[in-house]
């Protein structure tokens, strides 16, 4: 008969005829009494290192700080590269803000035009009023007439292209480049008039010989004392 007795953390077997005795050892031991109410022990690693503990269901996990300053460093970048392929553009006419054809600069689907601040020409230049739709060109004259008032704009490579095609450029006016003094900048309380900078204008060579005899302006507005309003495509015949 073998008898099985409890000793420690194993169980003695004494067999009957021999006498000898044998100990199973267990790797388990007993549950702790209060087990349920805290966390259950760590399991072994392999080379001895106890597993970290688990983290509780209600610790707050830690706010991912990197994520926020790597979204706004990309929008910077992205700005950036845009800002590389942005062209200066002076308008006198009829694209200025309060002008007929103003709705076109602000219409992203033809492309960016972002406002920077007024300026004018270096040089003089006759602004003319002229044909029968009552255009304003700047003749490519320089040294006669005023220096002319406008805007400065930013404008992507969209915009520009669609600049080119509404002025009819070549034909009607020639993209040039000119050198413009600004006289206010955008979000700046002071005038900034000893800044010039050079920007793309819009002027013709290919005006008619009778347009150097009509009035100068150094502020073209469509509505103005010359009696002259301009006449929008969609109402000319």
């Amino acid at each position: 008969m073998l008898v099985f007795q409890l000793r420690g953390g194993g169980v003695l077997i004494r067999g009957p005829a021999t006498g000898q005795e044998q100990t199973l050892t267990s790797s388990f031991s007993p549950r702790p009494a209060e087990h349920g109410r805290g966390p259950p022990p760590s399991l072994p690693r392999p080379g001895g290192r106890p597993a970290p503990p688990p983290i509780p269901r209600d610790r707050p996990r830690a706010a991912h700080t990197g994520r926020g300053r790597g979204r706004k460093r990309r929008r910077r970048e992205a700005r950036a590269a845009l800002a590389g392929t942005m062209a200066r553009v002076f308008v006198y006419g009829t694209l200025k803000k309060g002008q007929p054809n103003y709705k076109h600069m602000i219409n992203t689907a033809k492309g960016i035009a972002k406002y920077q601040g007024r300026g004018r020409t270096v040089e003089k230049y006759p602004l003319v009023i002229a044909g029968k739709y009552n255009i304003p060109f700047m003749l490519n004259i320089p040294g006669t007439g005023h220096h002319v008032a406008g805007e400065i704009y930013t404008v992507d490579d969209q915009m520009l292209q669609f600049l080119d095609e509404f002025e009819g450029c070549p034909d009607m006016y020639q993209r040039t480049t000119m050198r413009i003094e600004v006289v206010e900048w955008e979000g700046k309380s002071s005038a900034a008039g000893s800044s010039v900078m050079e920007c793309f204008v819009y002027s013709t060579t290919t005006y008619q010989p009778e347009w150097v005899q009509l009035p100068y302006h150094d502020n073209y507005d469509s509505s103005g004392t010359h009696g002259l309003s301009y006449v929008l495509r969609e109402s000319r015949d």
